[in-house]
């Protein structure tokens, strides 16, 4: 076959061309490959690290605060014993024994002299102790070690006298970190090996994704950077593959969900800008109205400052119930799950809100099926249990009542509390839990409800895992259910 010379130029443009082309290409899916596997292998490395410091620190700092209250008790029981004037008690001593049992540690006594008169391992009696730990405690500070190179933790507390006012001694505890650690080296193993699978997924997934992902890449990069300030419906469209038509789709979302977040944002600063202004309002209004009074009487003042000191406690209530409602809403929190008696915990909360509502001549019921024990953090059901009481209290009838039972059965137990209050219009009803939401203002202010006890409630139910419901005729009374699993189920 004969070939021209223009031909063969042409020809050979087009073969440099697509080489050149491919080269970028491959260098492109590699590139691809490695930001994939950097992207896996980086994050999960940084959280490997971060969750064993993390668990590390907060392990420590638990077992130190436990210790250093086991100290302290100890401290108290050596001063109500003369402990350190002599040594022969069999109960002392026994609590020593078992503190040192139990931590698998060392617990010594050290008189005001700095001499050790008791020495859980018998090594150190007779002995003087100057250490950094025994003189700050000295000077009447509880204080504490951490010694990661050797694996032990030490505390101490002092052991005052009888009036509280000079150190007589110090209690010193030195336990091993020796479970810690190894606790720490099992999370690096298996983190490890999960690491590995990951990486291994990672780099078969991007071998066979980076092919396809190339040719509609450069669009899909056109078209997000297209996206100028504001949202847009549809501002992405890229229907080559199965893949890049989902990636649009979820985009398009993620924005819808972005303008969702900020109109909610932006409702929820203006009702907590409203709410905190309207008291500083009327101080603002209320002080002016003195200032430009001369020789007011003293009543006057006194009527004023009244009336600007309840506005302060609805400020502060408002704050309150806020960051409430900020500790409710982290993700993760440190939930203090213990097994609680309900019957207790109500009884508890009940008779602190019959003076509330004693002033009001409403009567509060309780009403038992059963002994109740669960596993709940005792703070945060008390508040969701006062934030429904007392609401059902204030928004009440003078000379109602309040009805509040508990039962429960193999997995749940049950909460409610009913009332024969002024009740809930069924329109309000599904916008009850949000924050600042109130069914009749005028009233809530003449009653001082912030519009957050009820989000609180809802909040502090969810953390529980449980539930949350409410039924009402407006004129006819609330009731309000709740159900709690029995035994606490993390995420």
């Amino acid at each position: 076959m004969y070939i021209q010379s223009g031909e063969w130029v042409i020809i050979s443009r087009g073969k440099i061309q697509s080489k050149f082309k491919d080269r970028i290409l491959k260098n492109l899916r590699f590139r691809i490959i490695l930001i994939v596997m950097l992207a896996g292998f980086l994050p999960c490395m940084a959280s490997l690290f971060g969750i064993v410091t993390f668990y590390e620190s907060r392990a420590v700092s638990l077992q130190t605060a436990d210790i250093q209250n086991q100290c302290t008790i100890l401290s108290n029981q050596l001063n109500s014993y003369q402990y350190l004037d002599d040594t022969s008690s069999d109960v002392i001593n026994a609590n020593l024994t078992q503190l040192a049992t139990m931590y698998n540690g060392r617990v010594m006594v050290i008189n005001d002299e700095l001499e050790v008169i008791k020495d859980t391992y018998n090594l150190d009696e007779g002995k003087t102790d100057v250490s950094e730990n025994v003189v700050r405690c000295m000077k009447g500070e509880n204080s504490s070690y951490y010694d990661k190179k050797n694996h032990y933790i030490e505390a101490a507390a002092p052991v005052m006298s009888s009036d509280g006012r000079t150190v007589t001694g110090v209690i010193l505890a030195s336990v091993s970190t020796d479970r810690i650690e190894d606790t720490v080296g099992n999370i690096y193993a298996q983190g490890g090996a999960v690491t590995g699978i990951i990486m291994i997924v990672l780099l078969i997934i991007s071998v066979l994704m980076a092919d396809r992902i190339v040719r509609p890449l450069h669009r899909i990069t056109a078209a997000i950077e297209s996206v100028t300030e504001g949202y847009g419906d549809d501002v992405l469209h890229e229907d080559t593959f199965t893949e890049t038509r989902q990636m649009s789709e979820a985009f398009n979302k993620m924005l819808g969900r972005i303008k969702q977040l900020d109109e909610s944002r932006e409702e929820f600063v203006s009702n907590v800008s409203h709410e905190l202004k309207t008291p500083m309002t009327s101080m603002k209004v209320l002080a002016d109205s003195l200032l430009e009074q001369e020789n007011a009487p003293v009543e006057m003042y006194q009527e004023f400052m009244e009336d600007i000191a309840r506005e302060i406690d609805r400020e502060n209530q408002i704050i309150t119930d806020l960051l409430s409602l900020v500790k409710m809403d982290k993700t993760g929190q440190n939930l203090n799950i213990q097994s609680v008696n309900i019957n207790d915990l109500l009884e508890q909360n009940l008779k602190r809100l019959r003076p509330i509502a004693g002033k009001k001549n409403v009567e509060i019921v309780m009403e038992s099926f059963r002994p109740v024990t669960a596993e709940v953090d005792e703070t945060k059901l008390s508040l969701a249990i006062s934030n429904l009481v007392e609401n059902a209290i204030k928004y009440n009838r003078d000379n109602g009542w309040v009805h509040v039972s508990l039962n429960a059965d193999h997995k749940y137990f049950f909460l409610k509390v009913e009332d024969s209050g002024i009740g809930i219009p069924e329109e309000d009803q599904a916008h009850i839990f949000e924050r600042f939401y109130r069914v009749d203002k005028s009233h809530s202010r003449a009653v001082g409800g912030t519009g957050l006890g009820l989000a609180i409630a809802r909040s502090a139910v969810i953390v529980h895992r449980g539930s949350i419901r409410v039924y009402s005729n407006a004129g006819e009374g609330t009731t309000f259910t709740v159900r709690i699993p029995l035994t606490y189920v993390a995420s």
